[in-house]
């Protein structure tokens, strides 16, 4: 069901309500001022008999005389007068009565609504020629009915105009509305489909404009976003062939040559006059390059002591590596033993990511003391930072450097949030915070 179909019903049961409402006000309204005029009528009529004929006196009353000046009055409109004798046929009434034209009639209906039940009012008098007759009044409230039903016509028909102004007036608002939802829809979906340089235009409405404005900035944060996951995964990509032309290398150059060594000896050794100690020894000297060669591989793969000593034990032993590598840097390590709970994959995580850490200060920020902190509260969550008191960056310079964005992208990863504050001069802090799910 569309939004115009939903507005435009309750637009069409609200005005029927108004007019519902309104109709009953104004039949309400007609019927008491139709019951007022009446009674009103009534008792004018009664007055003015009981003041030009008192019941103390025995007075007599020329008919052909006064009856026609009495139904004259303006005040009897509303009244049937009508005159009959002792024997109750009715000899002579009004007939001064204001017609009411047949189109000018109003519907049954609202006569039935309008009107009530008024009583019959009779005066006995005696003509002139001692006649007793009896003037007989009675309500005719036609022409009332009548002014009222014109009344409430105007009313409903304005009434009316009123509400189909406003359902069109709506719907020209609406229009205007629809188009811009329209508008913003064709947006979203082009987002969807990955066009975020599609921009949505100015509205004139204040907030389809905050909304246009809101949808432009998520589309450029989000065309940003994903240039640098294209930045940086093709820099993965660069580090994995980097780092497998390293291995290869490796491989050849240590592992290779020094085989190749061993195997020359080995066939040397075979000879009658060859100095087997002197040989043993070289293989010895090679198997124990080797042997550091493959553990430097390793590390560099993947650290076995994390597997085997877990999380602390393998910050220690890169917090030694460093220290002996740079003497004029003082680096502490504050962690907790819980670390060692943590589920593997964020253990593995968070030792690249304090690797990295520790290897942007020795590279660039010239620091001279850098600590990491690394606790566990009592809300499962894990709290790490990393900080120097090295040369600091912009701001702004941050996510220039992929090693950054690789960080941002594995505590993202782990459901954590990261904060950075740095200022030239003034070092740089990382602090990360991780939830853990409980065990």
């Amino acid at each position: 069901m569309s939004l115009r179909f939903q507005i435009n019903v309750r637009i069409i049961l609200t005005s029927i309500a108004i007019l519902i409402l309104g109709g009953s006000v104004a039949i309400w309204q007609a019927r008491s001022a139709v019951s007022k005029e009446i009674d009103s009528s009534l008792n004018l009529a009664a007055q003015l008999i009981k003041l030009n004929f008192p019941q103390s006196q025995t007075s007599t009353v020329d008919v052909s005389d006064w009856l026609p000046r009495f139904v004259s009055l303006e005040q009897t409109r509303h009244l049937k007068i009508q005159l009959k004798e002792a024997t109750n046929q009715v000899v002579k009434f009004s007939a001064k009565q204001s017609p009411t034209a047949t189109a000018d009639v109003p519907p049954q209906w609202f006569i039935n609504l309008v009107s009530v039940h008024y009583p019959e009012v009779e005066e006995q008098l005696a003509t002139t020629d001692g006649k007793q007759i009896t003037l007989m009044i009675q309500a005719d409230p036609l022409d009332e009915i009548t002014e009222a039903w014109h009344e409430s016509y105007s009313f409903f028909v304005s009434l009316l105009v009123l509400t189909l102004l406003t359902f069109l007036a709506v719907n020209l608002v609406f229009n205007k509305a629809f188009k811009a939802i329209a508008l913003i829809v064709d947006g979203l979906k082009a987002i969807e489909q990955g066009n975020y340089q599609q921009k949505l235009p100015e509205f004139s409405t204040q907030e389809y404009g905050d909304i246009a404005k809101t949808i432009n900035h998520m589309t450029a944060v989000l065309a940003t976003s994903r240039q640098e996951n294209r930045a940086l995964a093709l820099h993965s990509l660069e580090i994995q062939e980097e780092e497998r032309r390293h291995l290869s290398q490796e491989l050849h150059d240590e592992l290779g040559q020094s085989l190749t060594a061993i195997k020359v000896m080995a066939v040397t050794a075979k000879k009658p006059k060859a100095d087997t100690g002197q040989i043993t020894d070289a293989i010895i000297d090679i198997c124990d390059h080797l042997i550091t060669v493959v553990r430097s591989m390793m590390r560099n793969l993947h650290p076995l002591v994390l597997t085997e000593l877990g999380l602390k034990a393998t910050l220690e032993d890169l917090v030694d590596h460093w220290s002996s590598r740079n003497p004029t840097l003082l680096l502490k390590l504050n962690c907790v033993n819980e670390v060692d709970d943590m589920e593997q994959k964020i253990t593995i995580q968070i030792f690249r990511i304090v690797q990295e850490c520790v290897t942007n200060i020795m590279r660039h920020a010239e620091a001279t003391q850098a600590t990491i902190n690394l606790d566990i509260t009592s809300g499962k969550l894990l709290q790490l930072q990393i900080s120097d008191d090295g040369l600091g960056c912009k701001p702004e310079t941050l996510k220039t450097g992929f090693g950054l964005l690789g960080m941002q992208e594995r505590i993202h990863n782990l459901g954590g949030t990261l904060a950075i504050n740095t200022q030239p001069g003034q070092g740089m802090c990382i602090s990360a915070s991780i939830p853990l799910k409980r065990t």
